[in-house]
């Protein structure tokens, strides 16, 4: 990729409005009757569409362990060197259908890295291609597996409606295709994440939303539980129990019940903490806010405190942000010595 369009790509905003025209060619689309190409470029096997898989699953790994800001510029290369020039290749339509699976996954993966660098709308365009892919190969689950990751990326930008309608239309695609039931489990947690923003949104979530909230996460608990299926798509495996329950968590803080929340994040950090920096960092900064919410001042600290090293060890803007977030929300506090003691060594770490 030139300079130019590496630019003018990090530049994109996150238009919400685009959203809408993916989700209606999402459902009622119908994709080509044949993905095979003719022609005389390469000629593209089995082997290839591997390849990808593979480069998925390294690049996945190391953006797990250190950050998107190690890996995003490798992932966007091989998307642009590797995969593009096979989709032009030369394949028949059992190739072809496994290509477009591959690179949609890959093109998940640029818009995950993008994602995790705060590059909002570069990485909703990864995301769309990524959906156009998995349309254009048949392959629901892919679908079902990007709809779930635009429904994070709205909750993280507090765009609650869209959050909403994405973890639906994920939720509903993976049931019409017959998923797993650990893909449902995914699905279904992440329609209870969506809907407790909702409810927050609302400035006072009634009693009904609470109860949609808990029966969402009842359904998704009990389908995990039924566990794993060789029916199991290759990218559910790193959605562990721990992480689902860490996910029911943040539904619990929204809707204002910080001790019930406390406990899954506390649990995820000790499950994550040797295996997954970042989402041992996330939290490890959720608790903290938890405790925080409970107006447990000290306690909040210490937690947050001892969360500075992991993240300033991992390259992930996002983990940073989470950090100097926590830090602006103790500005009721800002007299306290603690407040300013921890400010301070926050600041000081991560200028380092």
């Amino acid at each position: 990729m030139d300079e130019t369009r590496r630019h003018l790509l990090a530049s994109l905003p996150f238009v919400p409005a685009a959203l809408g025209e993916w989700l209606m060619a999402w459902n009622y689309g119908v994709p080509p009757a044949s993905v095979a190409q003719r022609g005389t470029n390469a000629m593209v096997g089995m082997a290839d569409v591997e390849r990808i898989h593979e480069a998925c699953k390294v690049f996945g790994q190391m953006d797990n362990q250190f950050g998107a800001g190690l890996v995003r510029l490798v992932v966007v290369g091989y998307l642009d060197k590797t995969v593009k020039p096979l989709l032009r290749g030369r394949y028949d339509d059992r190739v072809g259908s496994a290509l477009m699976s591959a690179a949609a996954g890959m093109s998940w993966l640029a818009g995950w890295t993008a994602f995790d660098s705060n590059r909002h709308g570069q990485a909703q365009q990864h995301f769309g291609q990524a959906l156009r892919l998995a349309k254009t190969g048949d392959d629901s689950l892919t679908g079902a597996w990007v709809l779930a990751t635009l429904a994070r990326q709205a909750i993280h930008l507090e765009q609650a409606t869209w959050a909403a309608w994405l973890a639906r239309a994920a939720t509903d695609t993976a049931r019409r295709a017959q998923a797993s039931p650990r893909v449902m489990a995914l699905m279904l947690s992440r329609e209870a994440w969506a809907t407790a923003l909702q409810a927050s949104q609302s400035g006072n979530p009634d009693r009904h939303t609470a109860k949609q909230v808990e029966r969402l996460i009842t359904e998704a608990e009990r389908a995990y539980a039924q566990g794993a299926s060789d029916r199991d798509p290759e990218w559910v495996s790193r959605y562990e129990e721990a992480e689902l329950r860490a996910q029911a968590g943040r539904c619990w803080s929204m809707l204002g019940e910080h001790r019930r929340a406390v406990g899954l994040a506390e649990a995820a950090v000790t499950e994550y903490r040797e295996r997954i920096p970042r989402t041992a960092q996330f939290n490890q900064i959720h608790a903290a806010e938890e405790y925080l919410g409970m107006g447990e001042l000290e306690q909040a600290i210490d937690m947050a405190r001892a969360a500075i090293p992991m993240t300033k060890a991992l390259t992930s803007a996002r983990a940073t942000e989470l950090a100097q977030k926590f830090a602006d929300e103790l500005d009721p506090y800002s007299s306290s010595i603690m407040v300013r003691q921890f400010r301070d060594q926050l600041h000081t770490e991560l200028a380092a």
